[in-house]
């Protein structure tokens, strides 16, 4: 859960900073960053992630690869707060990542357009980030860090 603060600044709390434990340190720049400018507030709910989670997720049908960049700490999954799993609430949780990227210089990849490789590169919001999407699988709480930059060990 997370708190308001005055001025409109959120910050994460001890559930969200758990689930940050682990994860690469520009990550959780970029989601702190995100947090602090956010027009909507958004906790974590999965930073590092075991392979035998991984295997769970993928028998279950909530992730279509064993290769996931949770299992190095490249990779988060938050949803808007209060919890909603509407598109449209992730919106503005999107948009601030998006900024949060382009600010620090650090390059993001989100499930809303799994095309899209470097956030820093999206001229758009983020609505139209995932309506640009011709896929078929949205993953709207995931964002990772960008594998060309950041490769998995």
């Amino acid at each position: 859960m997370l708190e308001y603060l005055e001025g409109n600044m959120y910050k994460f709390g001890l559930r969200s900073k758990q689930r940050l434990s682990g994860v690469n340190q520009d990550m959780v720049n970029v989601m702190s960053h995100a947090l602090s400018i956010s027009t909507r507030d958004f906790t974590i709910i999965e930073g590092l992630r075991s392979i035998g989670r991984q295997k769970e997720l993928v028998k279950e049908g909530k992730s279509k690869t064993l290769k996931s960049r949770h299992i190095h700490g490249f990779a988060i999954d938050l949803v808007p707060y209060p919890v909603s799993w509407d598109f449209p609430d992730f919106f503005p949780v999107g948009d601030a990542v998006i900024q949060a990227c382009k600010d620090l210089n650090i390059p993001l990849r989100w499930g809303g357009n799994w095309r899209v490789r470097d956030l820093r590169e999206w001229e758009g919001s983020a609505e139209d980030l995932v309506n640009a999407y011709d896929g078929s699988f949205y993953d709207l709480p995931h964002f990772e860090l960008n594998s060309d930059e950041y490769p998995d060990p």
